[in-house]
């Protein structure tokens, strides 16, 4: 049975990746992002395609695939208008703004409607499920007739060395689909595990072996403040003369992991776009005085460590790389997701 797969929403080929290594095919990705061209190609050995999915037609899909093969579509649509830390942010957003920001599910809706894949998946933030939009989302997919179900996910019983929890949705034509058994649900994979083995480094230093493993730099008081940090500790290990002034309100004892070290033997936080900076999270090195490097906060992402985000020839952006491996799916996750399907098509297949 041939299964092909075409990647809407792709950035630089997190979920693309977790499906090629179940062995399903991926046809192509499509984003709108061209930064994330060269490391899609590059890893996914498929052609990305810098389309707005508002503009795409079904048939401009079904094309992609072969006649005989099944057809999965899988996508991420942008998370942003669903997140609890950017809504408290847009207090002041016009119902027309928020509109805009929601129509990419449905015009994946529309896609799917068109193109009427046997299966379809979507990764998303949890808190997607409360939005009328993702509720809108659903019952058209289950007019169309698909068979629909979504559950909220731990990435690190998944092999993915972070606590990262997603929703993820399938449907179906034939079935509902039944998410893989958890692979490490007892044994998750640690920070330790999963970097280090990478070479030390200083913060702001580049690794003569791999560009993208270089670290912020740090100015001399963060440099004390991340001396005075043990492991899995925060600003909470200083002394007063290192702490900001919002550290000393009622407030700022809610920030309890911003400025700390993660831990050798847990898995990471979530990694998120702001991961190279030491004031935004628990993204300080476990022993190392400065920051995650890019090449560790794409690992903690469960990206192999050999994969490629950027041309020989282009220069390493890292606020750019930080939101594309901060916005990718987590491989392993992808991982998941795809074996998932295949068991399904496989059992369809079989009855």
């Amino acid at each position: 049975m041939k299964i092909e797969a075409v990647d809407l929403f792709c950035g630089v080929g997190g979920l693309s990746a977790g499906l090629r290594l179940a062995g399903i095919d991926v046809r192509a990705g499509i984003d709108l992002d061209t930064s994330c061209k060269y490391a899609y190609e590059k890893n996914i050995n498929a052609a990305f395609l810098t389309l707005d999915v508002a503009e795409l037609s079904g048939a401009d899909i079904i094309k992609l695939y072969s006649p005989d093969a099944k057809k999965v579509l899988v996508g991420c649509a942008p998370c942003q208008p669903f997140s609890m830390y950017t809504g408290r942010y847009r207090q002041n957003e016009t119902a027309q703004d928020t509109d805009k920001r929601w129509n990419m599910l449905r015009e994946f809706a529309r896609i799917i409607e068109e193109v009427q894949p046997d299966v379809v998946s979507m990764e998303n933030v949890p808190r997607v499920a409360v939005h009328p939009a993702f509720n809108s989302f659903v019952a058209r997919l289950e007019a169309a007739g698909y068979k629909v179900t979504f559950q909220k996910v731990r990435a690190q019983n998944y092999g993915v060395p972070q606590r990262r929890t997603r929703l993820v949705l399938f449907a179906s034509k034939f079935e509902e689909i039944e998410l893989a058994e958890p692979t490490h649900e007892n044994s998750p994979v640690t920070v330790r595990d999963a970097i280090s083995s990478l070479p030390p480094i200083k913060a702001g230093e580049v690794h003569a072996g791999d560009r993208l493993h270089q670290s912020r730099n740090l100015g001399e008081t963060n440099l004390r403040r991340i001396r005075a940090t043990r492991e899995g500790g925060s600003w909470k290990d200083w002394d007063e003369s290192l702490q900001l002034a919002c550290h000393r309100k009622p407030g700022g004892k809610s920030f309890r992991a911003v400025y700390g070290r993660m831990n050798w033997d847990e898995p990471s936080p979530v990694i998120t776009t702001q991961c190279l900076g030491i004031g935004n999270g628990r993204f300080g090195h476990p022993e190392q005085d400065r920051a995650i490097s890019i090449r560790e906060a794409a690992v903690l992402q469960s990206f192999p460590v050999d994969f490629e985000f950027v041309a020989p020839d282009e220069r390493v952006n890292q606020l750019r790389l930080a939101r594309q491996i901060g916005n990718a799916v987590p491989v392993k996750l992808g991982e998941a997701v795809a074996r998932s399907i295949k068991r399904h098509l496989d059992q369809h297949q079989k009855s």
